[in-house]
């Protein structure tokens, strides 16, 4: 079973795909390190609140939506 961490990376990695864009394009656009988006859309990383809202507006969408199941 998919860990919270895997199944909200999964979801930006979707959702990122979607729009277009590349990993370093999406951390330029929410101004975080490149090494956090790979890291966060591999499920190895505790994405912080803070962190999950500006990839959140990146994205165009609400954070509420990056942890929908």
């Amino acid at each position: 079973m998919a860990t919270i961490y895997e199944k909200t990376g999964d979801k930006i990695r979707k959702l990122r795909k979607q729009k277009g864009l590349t990993q370093e394009e999406l951390a330029d656009l929410a101004k975080v390190d490149p090494k956090s988006i790979i890291s966060i859309e591999a499920g190895k990383r505790n994405v912080t609140l803070k962190t999950l809202k500006k990839i959140a507006l990146a994205l165009d969408i609400q954070p509420s939506v990056l942890l929908e199941s």
